[in-house]
């Protein structure tokens, strides 16, 4: 399929088009023209997708009339005269809707005037917009559905505010409570106990204010008899109505029956004061049917903690990045199924046969969150199917019977979570959100399903889900789908037993003990999913696609025949609260089939909502091209690519290495030592302009080591630090203290590369340096590299190269010899070498103009000299002219290109997929 411009383009398209139609007023002789060149900012050909004057009938006369332009499934356009009302035009647009067909009804409604335009988003917020011509190129990405991109949003900000709001409250409440030492097993049931009663005053559940009346009345202001009064109430909500004795307060009577567990386990209450009383007055005061029960779980995990209540907010999973990955599951496609079925009742009735033979497993559930929202959307969605029946059929009786027909249900819905604290938060939460759904539902048809006394619950088991059998869970001929954001821990932050855990789900794969823990879960889902038609979506670092890891990970996914369905590329996990703090993380949409359309979310800004393109692959690293894992290599794909070496090594303790000062001391007071100091070069060094030297004594006579107090000194030192050394090459070494354990420092000019660099810079520092300067193990040497392959190495192609496969230490690309360098495609030289190596000679002259200036200051993204920019934009116009691209080329297309050369290049070197295997078949 063709892909739309980039978004560069586009809005260039959209400059030059409001230049051409400035001060247009004559809406019969130029509105076609106009219309079509509209069309033409985004690359698309009208004639091959739109009519003019499409035939059509007003829903407001019956009339019949004509849309000024239609494309089925995504245009509505309607223009007029300059000066005309265009929210009049907008609605005719809109009058005309209700004659066009479900299939080809628009994703957008346009009108101008040529000098204005007004755009409602019938896919997104439906509000219309309006704005000048001239304004058109930075609104230009409100027409982004046109051009195959469409933009996404999710969640509601005031309830945000609520849920953090309302977790401050309960943190203050638990203070006090952990201030008198109670904390525990009893703290979180009662904490998770009077959650539910604050809740149940607010929605419904019982008489409004119930349990605020009962703290009012019928406890001591002193909080002297609270614990009691607390403990009595938890027996009546255990107790059947009719096993309660007449002679019980009026008030505790008021209260339903619950059931369900909640109030069934004994625990010690603790002995309240007038602070601890008052503290969970102004909870009762709050409002919580203002809150979400997904987003509030979260943060009501947080409140045991001091530290966790300081920071409240900055680490949850809001619902608007919850949301990011239900949607593509399976959330709107269930919509599109409602919308194209909506006026046939027996086909809204099989669709609701389908979303009640839904399940859901979350293996790594924590306080619910995806559990909670998963349910209430479906349950959303069987409210509107109902309703929908309802009309269609004039169906009066269903306002009687309707909470029977409720089929959606909490039991529907599993998960695995090793801690008890978030597991009974994730049962409360979900039960929350089955009375907000029935709340809903009686608000359309006046009752709803009586959930007092409980009967009806999710499934939630408490253990590790790494060592849990999913299966005993959920049997996966049961299961619908996976979602879940599991834990992050890389390799040097989690424990033995996480690692243990790790190379256990991929059955001891090699390499699997250095990959990320969240990548056990994909493990598990892969063994759990295979042959069946269960679809899965994870949360995960972004460091899954990076470095080594896509590799391991997707190398054990192919022998359950895994692949991508859809997936967010790079965005930044961040809470809308106060100090909030971002992680950035990928979602991976995976199944063992093959989705009919696979849905790639991209994100120009980290902090931005998505632009979403169908398109037609998407492979390990998150891009639109061929399937292709890049492990690693000991020499280079490309047989024009010269050798890169690690530097050399000293492991020393420091004792063969000397700062400046250090140097200058030994050169004035030992002429012996003196010829042997020389400069070495790290990644600190190279980038910054640092100096550092070191004693090199490959080529030093004997005598040197005996006659020079400064070496033998060293030497001394160095022995010292190898004996103990766990290193055995290191010990080995000690035959030899005054050498780098480790000696590789290139015999010619070499190009030297940082192991490490920052993720900020638009290029990668490089430089040529002569072998008398001594190149570190922190950084990688090119011996012999000629203007050709700095050209390449210095370019926009191989900076994007090294963000999508090099791994990261913190946020900084780690560059390696095996996965980045040997790895990275070469374009076909034939055409191209001559002229690359000519504009890469430029940047190394222009560079020569800045003497004073270190490469750090050279490449500061906000300070880089506009004559080496120039320069670097030149040579990115030869590189990217040597893949078969444009030099308005977006990143997104590069790295395409990129991975398309290397599929070619590694044609014959890759294994066939594993044979299918059977599919099993899912129960009815």
């Amino acid at each position: 399929m063709s892909k739309p411009p980039s978004w560069n383009e586009i809005r260039t398209n959209a400059q030059q088009f409001a230049t051409r139609w400035e001060g247009t007023s004559d809406e019969n002789a130029e509105s076609q023209s106009f219309w079509n060149e509209f069309l033409g900012i985004f690359g698309i050909d009208r004639k091959r997708v739109a009519t003019f004057e499409a035939r059509a009938k007003r829903e407001s006369t019956g009339g019949r009339g004509r849309i000024d332009l239609l494309w089925p499934g995504t245009l509505v356009a309607e223009h007029k005269s300059a000066g005309r009302d265009l929210a009049t035009a907008e609605a005719q647009a809109l009058d005309y809707l209700e004659s066009i067909d479900i299939n080809d009804f628009p994703g957008v409604i346009v009108t101008s005037d040529f000098g204005h335009f007004r755009v409602r988003d019938l896919g997104g917020d439906n509000i219309p917009f309006t704005f000048p011509l001239a304004d058109l190129p930075k609104e230009i990405d409100r027409f982004g559905v046109i051009a195959g991109y469409r933009q996404r949003k999710f969640g509601d900000k005031e309830e945000e505010e609520a849920n953090v709001k309302a977790a401050r409250l309960m943190g203050d409440l638990y203070e006090e409570l952990a201030r008198t030492g109670y904390e525990g097993h009893d703290a979180s049931v009662l904490m998770t106990r009077l959650l539910l009663l604050m809740f149940a005053d607010d929605t419904g559940m019982w008489e409004k204010g119930l349990f605020s009346e009962f703290i009012e009345t019928r406890t001591q202001p002193d909080g002297s008899d609270l614990g009691s009064q607390l403990a009595m109430l938890f027996q009546v909500l255990d107790k059947a109505e009719t096993a309660r004795p007449a002679t019980m307060d009026e008030l505790l009577l008021r209260f339903p029956y619950v059931n369900g567990h909640l109030f069934s386990d004994r625990i010690d209450i603790p002995s309240f004061d007038k602070r601890m009383r008052d503290e969970l007055v102004r909870c009762t005061e709050f409002d919580w049917s203002k809150i979400s029960p997904a987003v509030f779980g979260s943060l009501f995990q947080a409140v045991k903690s001091k530290e966790a209540r300081r920071t409240l907010g900055e680490h949850y999973t809001t619902e608007h990045n919850i949301l990011r990955a239900l949607a593509p599951l399976f959330l709107d496609d269930l919509w599109l199924e409602y919308e194209s079925v909506r006026d046939n009742a027996q086909r809204l009735e099989r669709l609701h046969d389908k979303i009640a033979d839904i399940r859901v497993l979350d293996p790594a559930c924590g306080c619910g969150n995806f559990l909670v929202i998963a349910y209430r959307e479906l349950r959303r969605l069987e409210l509107a199917i109902l309703t929908r029946v309802a009309d269609l059929r004039k169906d009066t009786q269903m306002h009687l019977d309707v909470s029977n027909m409720v089929r959606v249900r909490l039991s529907h819905f599993y998960g695995i979570e090793i801690e008890e604290w978030p597991a009974r938060i994730a049962e409360t939460a979900m039960f929350l959100v089955d009375q907000q759904a029935n709340h809903e539902l009686a608000i359309t048809f006046g009752n709803a399903p009586d959930r007092l006394p409980i009967m009806n619950a999710v499934n939630i088991t408490v253990g590790n889900a790494l060592r849990v059998d999913w299966e005993s869970v959920l049997p996966s001929s049961d299961c619908s789908y996976i979602v879940g954001n599991p834990p992050f821990m890389g390799r040097y932050t989690r424990d033995r037993e996480g690692t243990d855990d790790l190379q256990a789900a991929f059955e001891g794969t090699k390499g699997s003990g250095n990959i990320d823990y969240v990548c056990a879960w994909y493990a598990l889902a892969a063994r759990y999913m295979s042959g069946t038609r269960i679809r899965a979506a994870l949360v995960s670092t972004n460091s899954i696609t990076m470095g080594e890891q896509p590799a391991v990970l997707w190398g054990y996914m192919s022998r359950f025949e895994m692949s991508i369905d859809f997936a967010h590329r790079t965005f930044a996990w961040q809470s809308e609260a106060p100090g909030a703090a971002a992680v950035h993380v990928v979602i991976v949409g995976f199944s063992a089939g093959v989705a009919a359309k696979k849905m790639l979310y991209m994100y120009e800004d980290l902090k931005v909502e998505p632009l979403v393109l169908e398109v037609g692959n998407i492979n390990p690293y998150l891009v639109d091209a061929p399937w292709v894992v890049v492990g690693s290599r000991t020499t280079p794909l490309s047989l024009e690519a010269p050798v890169m070496r690690f530097g050399s090594m000293p492991h020393d303790g420091g004792h063969l290495l000397l700062s400046p000062e250090q140097a200058d001391e030994v050169k004035a007071k030992d002429t012996v030592a003196a010829p042997f100091v020389a400069r070495l070069i790290g990644s600190a060094e190279l980038i910054r302009g640092e100096m550092r030297y070191c004693y090199w004594l490959v080529d030093a006579p004997p005598s040197v080591f005996s006659t020079s107090k400064y070496i033998a000194a060293a030497c001394e030192k160095v022995i010292a630090v190898r004996k103990v050394s766990p290193d055995p090459s290191a010990v080995k070494a000690v035959a030899t203290p005054g050498l780098f354990k480790a000696r590789r420092q290139p015999i010619g000019r070499y190009l030297a590369v940082p192991r490490v660099s920052s993720e900020t810079r638009r290029y990668v520092p490089l430089a040529f340096l002569t072998p008398d300067v001594i190149a570190s193990d922190a950084v990688l040497t090119i011996d012999g590299a000629d203007g050709y392959c700095f050209g390449l190495m210095t370019s926009r192609a191989f900076n994007i190269w090294n963000a999508a496969v090099s791994g990261r230490l913190e946020s900084r690309f780690r560059i390696s010899a095996e996965i980045t360098y040997n790895n990275f495609p070469w374009p076909d030289s034939t055409a191209n070498r001559d002229g690359i190596s000519e504009a890469a000679l430029t940047v190394l002259m222009v560079r020569d103009e800045f003497p004073g200036s270190s490469l750090a200051d050279l490449y500061n993204p906000k300070g880089m000299p506009a004559k080496l920019v120039e320069a670097h934009s030149a040579l990115d116009r030869k590189v990217l002219a040597a893949y078969g691209l444009k030099s308005s080329a977006t990143d997104a297309e590069v790295l395409s290109a990129l991975f398309a050369r290397y599929a070619e290049l590694t044609a014959n070197l890759l294994t066939e997929l594993p044979v299918k295997k059977t599919r099993k078949k899912k129960s009815d």
